[in-house]
């Protein structure tokens, strides 16, 4: 071996070369596939006009980890990759191409857009498998799919007009969220802010001049639709004025005094404008009282003639114009301060209208029998809390809008008729006729689909649903659909447990009668070493592949691992980076010592294990495997990497390597178990552990089988005896060597030490005195069942040891000791006299009387351990 590991080298090598194997696909490891044993997990197809960021590092990392684990424990295995078209992100940025050009997709018109648009596609989705392949992670690439390929565009036609026909997807005028720039968003598509507006209180006069209300709004641009004015019938303020006229300001439009229990009487003034056509709750009010919905801007959001002298304008940058003119006029009372709540674009953070159009809708049946079956159990979630999460979301489900007004994406299957007004939903790539009339004269909507309704498809669609020219009372289901559906595992973040998960179980028990999924983990967000979010504007993103390329794939990824603790944040930061680095240095020089002693090491199945270091080592070995295995079936996977990181940091290393330097006929065994560690730490860092086991066979990678399709260690047997003898020779040695830091000799060898452990045979005292010699650094260790006279003495958990102190000059010792107690006294009696000062406990800060306190603990319990020294000194 060289005197350094490079990573950068190995991993471009080693990935290249599973790929080209074939290791990532489902009959990779068919020499150890046992019968009836599948798993599968679906990737969370990434955008194509992403970048690889520490949030999806943190998931594909997890994901390679239980895929490599499964793969190796016998499992026939598919991690299904992909991206995702990404309709609205897609779309924008090619638009932003486009004006750089300056042109827009008006001018070229949508065909030629979407030209452009796949070729896009076609650039950037290679970007993020690249990305991907970097982390080192294992899905079968053979089967990469994209949400707009052939097959899923039969899976998305056959899911749509199914529910089409069953009435459970329809059409209406509905009032969505409705961004000026991307068209109509889902509830979940709409990021609410809190924003520092102000509160207008405009005077809307009686239409018999008898005087006015004052109605308070954060939207006097919205004034020109209100079709009432609202107030709460048990509102003794305002009894007498229902049903009375009021004119709107400035256009002098008259609309009637409404009572609606709507009303909040304690906020504003009690008196509410309704725009039934461009806010939420007055579109309900508005059903209930059969008010005319006036629409005052189109979809670009630009005033329209209903706002008179203002048409033209667009709608936030009319509000000032609206409000001075009103002012001018004398119809505002006042302007407050106003901290709200605003809606924006989760895509472009355009500000959202309420705005009703004629859009196509979900019903929000079709995630009834889902929503059932989770509660009973059918899926676990994982951590558990997130059950309430999702059925609190759940318990609020609205229809789902699944219309959008874009160019790229799946255009919706349905088709009119201009000669009958038909309308029918099609599998058909393109119609030529009418089915009622026969008229050619017929086209196809020009909207598309939400993205996340072919996404929602993701867990079946993937593996052959839909794909043929089929009914649905003819499912054919595929041999991938029998083998990997349901899905074994979904591991994503829980910020799109409403986005994607929830629709995933909604579509997946729809179509297929099951849940997606037996298990999901969602795991929680990596921020910063401080805690904070990470942004672009405070400096602190941590790009994964920067990462990568200053440390190596392999410590990214156990640094997100090992940090990755059900429910909890994880603070990524370059010490823990430095951390994992030491780790890999340690693991590269375990086997370089190894090497040093023989050319090769056997693996560990079939050899037999003859050192009594080599069955303790292995005892420990099984007990570690036993606890990272049942860390890894219950997705503990930070648990699952710092079990494997004791064992091979604190126990192999620490202990083995070192107990062998006393037994040199332990190496091969060291070196098999070794191998097999590797094994265990393989589908955390699967590069290193990769390197190490053919350096340590004495083979290559190129010549031979790769580590990640070999057998999972496998729990056996622990061997008490062998445990119990290597405790009480580690005990013994930690022993000794904080006697001899008590009188000075801590890395010096001493002639002589007497270690006192009862019930010993005479045999086994020979077995450990080689051990204890070595690394206690004594010449001579015997065993006694006696005090030894004039020597110094250390009680540990198992046993008690000797250092005689006949030839050591204590004296100078003492005397050390003693001015340290004396040094300690002092302190001891400045911070008592300082707390128990009443005047100073009174005026000083709280923080300051903690430390203090502190302080004072921590002298008296170095004290007390100064006076031991100095009583087992003098004794």
């Amino acid at each position: 071996m060289s005197n350094s590991y490079e990573p950068s080298i190995t991993e471009e090598k080693f990935y290249k070369i599973w790929e080209e194997r074939g290791y990532f696909e489902i009959d990779s490891n068919k020499s150890i596939q046992e019968n009836d044993k599948n798993f599968s997990i679906m990737m969370p197809p990434p955008n194509v006009t992403g970048r690889l960021h520490i949030g999806h590092a943190l998931t594909f990392t997890l994901q390679d980890i239980i895929t490599r684990y499964k793969r190796m424990d016998g499992y026939k295995t598919l991690w299904q990759p992909g991206t995702d078209h990404a309709g609205i992100a897609t779309q924008n940025v090619v638009e932003k191409q486009l004006l750089a050009e300056g042109t827009t997709k008006e001018e070229i018109g949508r065909e030629e857009f979407l030209k452009r648009a796949w070729a896009w596609k076609e650039e950037s989705a290679g970007i993020m498998t690249s990305q991907l392949r970097k982390m080192g992670v294992s899905p079968a690439w053979k089967r990469e799919r994209f949400t707009m390929d052939e097959g899923l565009q039969k899976s998305v036609k056959e899911a749509f007009v199914h529910l089409y026909n069953e009435g459970l997807i329809v059409r209406g005028n509905y009032m969505v969220n409705w961004c000026t720039h991307d068209g109509a968003l889902s509830d979940i598509e709409v990021e609410h802010e809190d924003h520092e507006g102000k509160f207008y209180h405009i005077k809307y006069p009686f239409a018999d001049g008898s005087g006015y209300v004052e109605v308070a709004t954060t939207r006097p641009e919205t004034y020109f639709g209100d079709t009432a004015v609202m107030v709460h019938p048990d509102d003794a303020r305002y009894k007498d004025i229902i049903g009375k006229k009021i004119r709107l300001p400035l256009i002098n439009r008259e609309v009637s005094i409404i009572a609606d229990e709507h009303v909040d009487m304690e906020f504003g003034t009690g008196v509410v404008k309704v725009t039934p056509a461009h806010d939420q709750n007055d579109y309900e009010v508005g059903k209930r009282h059969d008010l005319e919905f006036i629409t005052v801007f189109d979809e670009k959001g630009i005033l329209n003639e209903y706002a008179g002298e203002f048409q033209g304008l667009e709608r936030l940058e009319a509000r000032d114009v609206i409000v001075k003119k009103l002012q001018d006029e004398g119809f505002i009372v006042k302007i407050e301060e106003h901290k709200h709540q605003v809606g924006h674009c989760y895509r472009c953070k355009n500000i959202v209208e309420p705005y009703i159009s004629k859009q196509w809708f979900v019903r929000k049946e079709v995630a009834r029998k889902s929503i059932e079956k989770t509660n009973n159990g059918e899926a676990k979630f994982f951590p558990p809390h997130w059950i309430n999460s999702y059925n609190s979301w759940m318990g609020d489900l609205r229809d789902w809008c699944i219309s959008r007004q874009l160019w790229w994406g799946h255009q919706i299957p349905v088709f009119y008729c201009n000669k009958c007004n038909h309308e029918w939903a099609s599998l058909k790539e393109n119609e030529q006729e009418c089915p009622k009339c026969k008229s050619s004269d017929i086209y196809q909507d020009l909207d598309v689909l939400d993205t996340w309704f072919s996404s929602a498809l993701w867990p079946f669609s993937t593996l052959g649903w839909g794909h043929g020219d089929v009914s649905m009372d003819k499912l054919f289901k595929s041999e991938d659909l029998q083998n990997f559906y349901p899905n074994s595992l979904l591991i994503t973040g829980f910020d799109i447990l409403f986005f994607w998960v929830a629709r995933m179980m909604m579509m997946g028990e729809t179509f297929m009668g099951e849940l997606p999924f037996k298990h999901i983990y969602l795991h929680a967000l990596v921020r910063d070493e401080h805690g904070q979010k990470m942004s672009k504007s405070k400096g602190n993103v941590i790009d994964p592949l920067d990462m990568v390329e200053k440390y190596s794939a392999d410590i990214l990824r156990f640094t997100l691992a090992i940090s990755a603790a059900q429910g909890r944040d994880i603070r990524m930061s370059q010490d823990k980076l430095e951390q994992n680095r030491n780790f890999t240095n340690k693991l590269y020089n375990a086997a370089k010592f190894l090497q040093m002693n023989a050319d090769a090491f056997p693996d560990l199945k079939g050899f037999c294990i003859e050192s009594s270091l080599g069955r303790y080592m292995l005892s420990r070995l099984n007990v570690a495997t036993a606890e990272a295995r049942a860390c890894l079936d219950e997705y503990r996977f930070n648990d699952a990497a710092t079990v494997i990181y004791r064992f091979i940091w604190n126990e192999f290393c620490d202990w083995g390597i070192e107990l062998s330097k006393a037994d040199k006929g332990s190496i091969i065994d060291l070196g098999a178990i070794f191998k097999e560690s590797m094994k265990l730490l393989h589908p955390f860092m699967p590069f290193i552990t990769e390197y190490l086991y053919h350096e340590l066979s004495g083979t290559s990678l190129e010549e031979s089988e790769s580590i990640m399709v070999k057998k999972y260690p496998y729990k056996t047997k622990k061997r008490l005896k062998d445990e119990a003898r290597f405790e009480l020779i580690m005990d013994a040695i930690i022993s000794i060597r904080r006697a001899k830091i008590l009188v000075d000799l801590a890395n010096q060898k001493i002639q002589k030490a007497y270690v006192k452990i009862d019930g010993l045979s005479d045999k086994e005292e020979e077995m450990m005195k080689p051990f204890i010699s070595k690394l206690a650094k004594v010449e001579i260790v015997e065993f006694t069942q006696n005090k030894i006279q004039n020597s110094v003495s250390d009680i540990s958990q198992k046993c008690e040891t000797f250092i005689p102190t006949e030839s050591i000059d204590l004296a100078p010792i003492i005397t050390r000791l003693t001015k340290q107690d004396e040094k300690l006294q002092k302190e001891i009696d400045k911070l008592n006299n300082m707390l128990n000062n009443e005047r100073f406990v009174a005026n000083a800060p709280q923080d300051v009387l903690e430390k203090n306190r502190e302080a004072l603990a921590d002298a008296i319990n170095k004290q007390e351990k100064v006076i031991e020294q100095l009583n087992s000194l003098k004794n």
